[in-house]
């Protein structure tokens, strides 16, 4: 590696990220994209790009899969957002069935011109029931949901208090939104305060929008609501509470940290999204103001101006609902809260670093992007299906593994992928050392 040119290669390959790529020069709009694709090329060819898997099967505990380049694996699978399972539940086939013989496979309308069906309603009414709430809106994506709620609000004098690691849908809403967008430090209830006060200190006249997350989907942690709901009470503000990662999977009820913290019914706002749990895509927000739930179906422009859930969606969700909070579900949480257990015992074991606290999010740190992209091409040929998450979608230098655990999945597969897992890790090791004069660090 004695060669400039051949190092150079290398950090592009080993280290280099999309941020790079994202405002590129150039007077040909189309042209000037070519230096990313000839970058994640050299990626591919190394076997370093594990973006864009297709799925040959259900998603289920274990999967088939292709990269995006053709090369086929199958294995353990730790990459599917559907926590309980229920994609595949012979109940919500059944749903899905009978709702798409009933009112066909289309909404075929925005959800203020005749999309809404009366899978929809039904389906507002139990949300709002499950989680102490008394107006809903539902969204045809829960990044639709999120970008709504806040883009819809908020005005452009108003305020935002943001914590820096919420979803992008929760950024880009609030500066599709205002301006003023006060990014905070991740999980600090006192640099709220602190933001708060100053706001308030200049600022009497316009509302203040604090967002969060119930459950970090990178981290797996969650923040003080109460103390959050709290604060904005006192400064006159609104608290947002995403609730994507959490409701359904997590907790006896299934009523995730919200429920956990006391706080079902007594925050300001929630959001969340289908796609985690409740096998369908989708989202909602949630309120006690009929007039907000009103103002947000015309002015959320990805409410109006998309059409709505399908007959078949909606159904799907509501029949999804019945099962996390059933007997059947609260089964089916415990299992899921054993695996994460276990999964994190087994990987901490193997000498890897497990983020935040036990939820069927299981993020695996490495303090250098090219040790994780090394343990990652790794995974296939252990019989492991699991995604990649790097900076800038982290921050550099905590590039991780997003482990995501089902209900169904059983403790032999369990041990199968942690094993799996550890012997990549390991022979990402002794392969990163042949890369001393890459950025990183390489102490493990």
């Amino acid at each position: 590696m004695d060669d400039p040119e051949d190092r150079a290669d290398a950090h592009r390959i080993l280290i280099g990220s999309t941020k790079e790529f994202a405002h590129l020069p150039g007077s040909d709009l189309l042209a000037r994209v070519d230096p990313f694709y000839a970058w994640q090329q050299s990626r591919r060819e190394m076997s370093l790009w594990s973006y864009g898997k297709v799925s040959y099967s259900a998603p289920r505990a274990e999967c088939s899969v292709r990269y995006d380049d053709g090369t086929a694996f199958a294995g353990v699978n730790l990459a599917t957002q559907d926590y309980l399972g229920l994609s595949s539940h012979p109940a919500i086939l059944d749903a899905a069935r009978r709702a798409m013989y009933a009112h066909g496979v289309h909404s075929g309308g925005s959800g203020v011109l005749l999309g809404r069906t009366r899978f929809g309603t039904d389906l507002e009414a139990a949300l709002c029931d499950y989680l102490h709430m008394e107006h809903a809106v539902l969204f045809p994506t829960g990044w639709g949901a999120g970008f709504g709620a806040i883009q819809g609000l908020v005005r452009e004098d108003d305020h935002i208090v943001i914590d820096e690691r919420a979803h992008a849908c929760l950024q880009q809403g609030a500066h599709a939104a205002t301006r003023r967008v006060h990014r905070v430090r991740h999980l600090d209830t006192a640099a709220f305060e602190r933001t708060l006060t100053a706001i308030r200190a200049g600022d009497t006249r316009n509302a203040i929008l604090v967002v969060t997350e119930s459950l970090f989907s990178m981290d797996s942690d969650t923040p003080d609501i109460a103390a959050l709901q709290a604060l904005c009470d006192d400064y006159k503000a609104t608290l947002l509470v995403d609730v994507a990662h959490d409701i359904g999977a997590v907790g006896v009820d299934g009523r995730g940290f919200v429920g956990k913290q006391g706080m079902l019914g007594r925050v300001d706002l929630l959001i969340g999204s289908f796609s985690k749990t409740f096998a369908s895509n989708g989202g909602f927000v949630l309120t006690h103001s009929r007039a907000v739930k009103e103002y947000l179906m015309v002015f959320a422009s990805t409410h109006i101006f998309s059409n709505a859930l399908s007959p078949v969606q909606a159904a799907v969700v509501g029949a999804a609902l019945d099962i996390v909070r059933s007997p059947a579900g609260a089964a089916m949480r415990h299992a899921l809260a054993a695996r994460a257990t276990q999964l994190r015992a087994a990987l901490s074991a193997a000498g890897l670093t497990c983020l935040g606290d036990r939820s069927p999010i299981v993020p695996v740190a490495f303090a250098d992007e090219a040790l994780a992209r090394l343990t990652t091409r790794a995974l296939p040929a252990r019989g492991v299906v699991a995604n990649l998450v790097e900076y800038p979608g982290v921050p550099r230098g905590t590039a991780r593994l997003r482990l995501q655990l089902m209900a169904a999945h059983s403790p032999r597969q369990i041990r199968q992928a942690a094993e799996g897992i550890g012997a990549a890790y390991r022979g990402a090791i002794v392969e990163r050392v042949a890369y001393p004069s890459i950025g990183g660090d390489t102490s493990c």
